[in-house]
């Protein structure tokens, strides 16, 4: 993607911040209830091509990237209540100042204010540009010195003071914007996101997928491109590269069945990603099992274990963890050990190992005992 691309999709953003272009999203049903206390002009002026915000939970620090007219953050606002707190951040100036503007108003009518805009670059998360901008006014660079000086000070600022800490929020929420992203940056974004998410922290973007790459000549399209077309994601790279950076449990939670547009043959559809932060760590033996569901005969999880339909499969306390989390808990069966592991020492996870079933017993291993009365008729016969 060349200048002109990126320019254009500067230029068409903030445009579509004073007009409305019906050309920028596809069609988004929102829950009415929390559209009430938004003013028109931000619904009227918010583009995008599915509802991130209902994945919001109450509480959380939520940061929407790209959030342009600050549509999903205001839903977010009043899904994550008081005790949360949503942060925007947007490279458009116009759109920022619509958000920015709206913020106050929406804060009056549901009670409290807990949205902040940020002006940043979704793909560096790092780099403050207020904070840049107010350096280089007091120390302005004239000379290769100045500008070796003002790198040191910039990488100073990225370590130190960034514009989202690392390990600081619960749910990210995008909306038909990382395509967007130069495909040369497109790693970086997802490294990015990926930063700034607590252990346990969640993604929930939705975005344009193609079920084919697209050509060269469609991507240097400035139209296209800003028109968030051919600079979309392949569908299986985008979650090929989600796991590269070391995400889990990656999800189509949302995969229209009717493409959005078609170009040259290529179908362009509206999708929503999840995917979770937390599979690092070391694997420690804590006794554990669990027992894959079905109903696929064999499955694998991010980590490279392989459960069997049915089988207690061993696994280490850091899996254990995870598999009795979103998404996975509703796939497997937890059998806790029969007794607590003190120091069970390294768990090798580069095998499946079944586990003996004296060590998840419930009550004294390898105990008989009598039916319980509630599984027995009237006649004394069980059912």
């Amino acid at each position: 993607m060349d200048i002109s691309v990126t320019n254009t999709v500067q230029q068409r953003y903030g445009a579509g911040a004073e007009e409305r272009e019906a050309a920028l999203c596809c069609p988004v049903d929102y829950d009415a209830r929390y559209l009430e206390a938004i003013p028109a002009e931000v619904i009227e002026r918010d583009y995008g091509c599915g509802d991130p915000s209902r994945y919001v939970g109450e509480g959380e620090t939520v940061l929407d990237l790209g959030s342009g007219s600050g549509k999903v953050c205001f839903i977010a606002a009043q899904k994550t209540g008081p005790k949360g707190r949503v942060i925007g951040i947007d490279m458009t100036p116009e759109m920022l100042d619509l958000a920015r503007r709206s913020a106050a108003p929406v804060a009056e009518r549901i009670g409290y204010a807990n949205v902040e805009f940020r002006r940043g670059n979704i793909e560096d998360l790092a780099s403050d540009p207020a904070r840049i901008d107010a350096w280089l006014a007091d120390h302005p660079v004239t000379s290769a010195g100045d500008m070796a000086g003002a790198q040191t000070e910039l990488e100073r600022m990225r370590r130190e003071q960034p514009l989202v800490a690392d390990d600081s929020i619960d749910l990210i929420v995008s909306n038909c914007v990382l395509n967007l992203v130069s495909d040369d940056k497109k790693r970086q974004l997802f490294a990015e996101m990926f930063r700034v998410l607590k252990v346990g922290g969640r993604i929930a973007v939705s975005d344009i997928v193609s079920d084919e790459p697209s050509p060269e000549h469609l991507k240097n399209d400035p139209e296209l491109w800003s028109g968030c077309v051919s600079g979309a994601f392949q569908e299986h790279a985008f979650l090929a590269m989600l796991e590269e950076v070391g995400f889990h449990g990656i999800t189509f939670d949302k995969f229209d069945e009717r493409p959005w547009r078609v170009v040259e043959g290529i179908e362009y559809r509206a999708v929503t990603v999840l995917a979770w932060k937390g599979k690092q760590g070391p694997c420690i033996e804590g006794n554990q099992a669990v027992i894959y569901r079905g109903p696929w005969k064999t499955v694998e999880d991010d980590d490279g274990h392989v459960y069997r339909r049915g089988q207690r499969m061993a696994v280490c306390e850091k899996t254990w963890r995870l598999l009795n989390a979103e998404p996975y808990r509703q796939s497997i069966i937890p059998l806790p050990p029969h007794r607590p592991v003190v120091d069970g020492g390294v768990f090798d996870c580069s095998r499946p190992v079944l586990r003996d079933p004296s060590e998840t017993k419930q009550g004294s291993p390898r105990l008989t005992t009598e039916a319980a009365a509630a599984c027995c008729d009237i006649d004394g016969g069980c059912c």
